[in-house]
């Protein structure tokens, strides 16, 4: 049981871990989104409603099972803030703790925002040029005509 007890503890990092980079992976693995973003709002969830979580209830019946003691703190305080002497019950940790979370996934989804928007600009130019015209319905290369008498830069160089 101790076994399968780490096993959890192992997939509990490696959720925490996704929960907090999952956005930033995304842009490199877009479909990632798909499975990130429940994940997160799960995680975020779980938090919000100050209920325990799933994973670390299970952990300690696999300890508890195993003859094992338990752990105070829960996942977090055991294994990231209890050894390196911070209690992750107090504010400052709990906002360290939710800064980081929000700050992380906010910046992974605001440049797959902006990505997606920039490649959906690509491809409305693509498909205009592909039409023979220009988003807003004009026609053109989009040039300016040089006017009478002067010469354009790139006609000097033909």
């Amino acid at each position: 049981m101790l076994v399968l007890a780490g096993a959890v503890a192992v997939l509990h990092g490696a959720v925490v871990l996704f929960m907090l980079t999952g956005s930033l992976l995304a842009l490199r693995w877009p479909r990632l989104v798909a499975l990130h973003a429940p994940v997160a709002l799960a995680v975020l969830a779980v938090n919000l409603a100050g209920a325990p979580c799933p994973l670390t209830t299970l952990e300690l019946a696999l300890r508890a099972a195993g003859g094992a003691a338990p752990y105070d703190g829960g996942f977090l305080g055991e294994y990231v803030f209890g050894p390196v002497g911070l209690d992750v019950r107090s504010a400052a940790v709990q906002v360290g703790v939710y800064a980081v979370a929000i700050g992380l996934n906010a910046l992974g989804y605001g440049l797959l925002l902006r990505l997606s928007r920039l490649e959906r600009g690509q491809d409305d130019r693509r498909r205009a040029d592909a039409g023979g015209g220009r988003p807003g319905g004009r026609r053109g290369s989009g040039r300016r005509a040089a006017s009478p008498g002067r010469v354009s830069p790139g006609a000097a160089r033909r």
